[in-house]
Parts: structure tokens; sequence; C-alpha cells
């Protein structure tokens, strides 16, 4: 068959590799996060892996909270500021992970899921990964189950689509999203970024947004990032499906969430290498200004998808 699947590993350490057999493309998922730690395609200067990942599933266990490469944010993306909310008349502290005085990125980053089930036949191989989240962190005391499905095609094509469904008797407050970095294969300031939104939220020096809004249409055309310095959260439109490209003049990542993501968050790193480009449903902080937040009802799924294509130009 045109695509495979190969398993390596068990537990903490299981690997999946997703393949196409024709053009060697590959997408290597771990179960830890169940993240994507690599996206390898053939380009005319060999082979390419546009995700900056990890070694192995233990770098990724030793180093996942250094900058949160590839991990899924859930139950909030992003800042919660001073980790604390006020949901149906409790307020809730968070005993998570916090930078400074504000709880980053959820809590699922680092939990293993397990392999629910594979599929590979003429036209796709795919992979659906499961967490059941218990209630246990202090501060978010309600079940819930992720299922996360990666699925290659052809044209070097890799879909993710994340479902979430409540177990709890009530609503629950959710927010969703992952914190992938790309590289094209050179320096970011040799690559040009495209997406089409021209309005951003704006910050305050915690990067907690304030409510308002201000323009930014320098990406709409594309842009060089050449010294351009981003960790902004951009609005993307809602009569239209969303769109982002990092390229250089070899390759082009293009990057098509659903409407289900309308946040679209960009940051890049001191160290140039690599652009986090990250699809958000919900605004950093969502849990205290609603901007996107979600309320999971008990037992009705909600889904979540992003797809990741990479054209050699």
């Amino acid at each position: 068959m045109p695509f495979s699947i190969l398993t390596s590993g068990e537990g903490s350490q299981l690997t999946i590799h997703l393949s196409d057999t024709t053009t060697g493309t590959e997408a290597e998922i771990f179960a830890f996060g169940g993240l994507l730690n690599a996206f390898r395609v053939q380009t005319a200067n060999g082979p390419l892996n546009v995700v900056d990942g990890f070694n192995d599933p233990e770098d990724a266990i030793t180093h996942i909270t250094d900058a949160f490469k590839s991990a899924k944010m859930s139950p909030f993306a992003c800042r919660l500021q001073n980790g604390c909310y006020h949901f149906d008349d409790h307020t809730y502290t968070l005993d998570s992970f916090y930078l400074g005085d504000h709880a980053l990125h959820g809590f699922l980053y680092d939990a293993v899921y397990t392999l629910k089930n594979t599929a590979a036949d003429e036209a796709t191989a795919s992979v659906e990964l499961e967490h059941q989240y218990k209630g246990h962190f202090k501060g978010y005391p309600f079940n819930y189950t992720l299922l996360v499905r990666w699925e290659l095609t052809s044209g070097n094509s890799l879909t993710v689509t994340t479902t979430a469904l409540n177990h709890s008797a009530k609503a629950i407050p959710f927010s969703d999203g992952w914190h992938p970095y790309f590289t094209v294969g050179t320096p970011v300031d040799e690559c040009e970024l495209k997406f089409n939104s021209s309005r951003r939220l704006v910050f305050d020096e915690a990067l907690i947004p304030t409510g308002k809004e201000e323009s930014d249409d320098r990406f709409l055309k594309g842009h060089s990032l050449r010294s351009v310095f981003l960790d902004n959260s951009f609005i993307l439109p809602t009569t239209e499906q969303g769109y982002c490209a990092l390229k250089n003049k070899q390759v082009r990542i293009v990057i098509k969430p659903l409407m289900n993501y309308p946040y679209l968050q960009i940051y890049t790193p001191s160290h140039r290498k690599s652009v986090a480009i990250e699809n958000l449903s919900a605004a950093p902080n969502a849990f205290n200004n609603g901007l996107g937040l979600l309320y999971l009802l008990p037992n009705k799924p909600v889904s979540f998808s992003t797809s990741y294509q990479v054209e050699a130009l």
C-alpha cells in the first residue's frame, strides 16, 4: 500500500510513524503529549523535517517546558492571569506550570496518550490517541477526554483533529490549542510569513490581552521576518477559512485551521531557527476575558482541526 504505519516503544516512549511510501513523506508522533515531533518531506536538497522537535521521547519528557515545542494546550492556551478564574460562583486557582505570576499552556502538555486506533490504506495513514483527564489538577476539577487524530494524505498533507468530550455533570470552561514550531530549513530572517488577518489583540507587558484590538496588515500579502520579532495573537476572519504560510525560496508550509480555531498566535524565539505558529480556539486568558471561551456541554463532543501542507517551490 502507498501508506503505512510503524510503531515502536510503549507507554511514554511510544512513537508512531505515518508514511507515504510513494513520496517518502513521514509524520512522527509521540504518545507523550500526543505531539507531532517531525514532519519530513523530500525536497530538491534532500529530506527536510519542517518541525522543530525533540531527539526522542525522553528528550521531550525532560525538556517539554523549556519552550513547549509542539505541546497540546488544554484546557486553556497561553497565559491565564495569576492562574485564577471565576466560574459557577467559585474562584479557582490552578496548580500547574507558571511563568512568573501566570499559569501557562494548560496542564496536558506532558500527558501520556494511549493508542486507540491506527489505519492505513491506498489514500491515507492515521492514528488516534486518547487521554482521559480525571480532574486531578487543583483548580480544574472537571473530567474530560481528549481524542487526537493525526492523518497523513497525499500531497505532503497532514491533518490533526482534536475532539473534547466533557464527562462532568454540567458545562465546563474550555479552550484548545497547539504550540508547534516550524522551520523551512533556513534562519527565520530568510523567511516570509503570510496570513489572512490584519487585526491583533493588544497585550500588556505580561502578554495578557487588554481587551483592545489594533491594526497590523503587514502579513496580508506576505512580509519578510528579517529583524521582525513577534509574540502576538491575531484574529482570523469569520467569513473565510484561516490561512498561514511560512516560506523561503525552496519550501512553503501552508497551515489551514478550521473556523473553530479563530486565533493565530505567532512567536519568534530569540534563537531565530524556527517560528511558533499556534492555532487557538480562544485568546490568552480566555477563562477571564471570555474571548473565544467555550463551555463544553456534558457528553457533547466538540472538535477542532488544522491541516499542514508542505510545498516544494
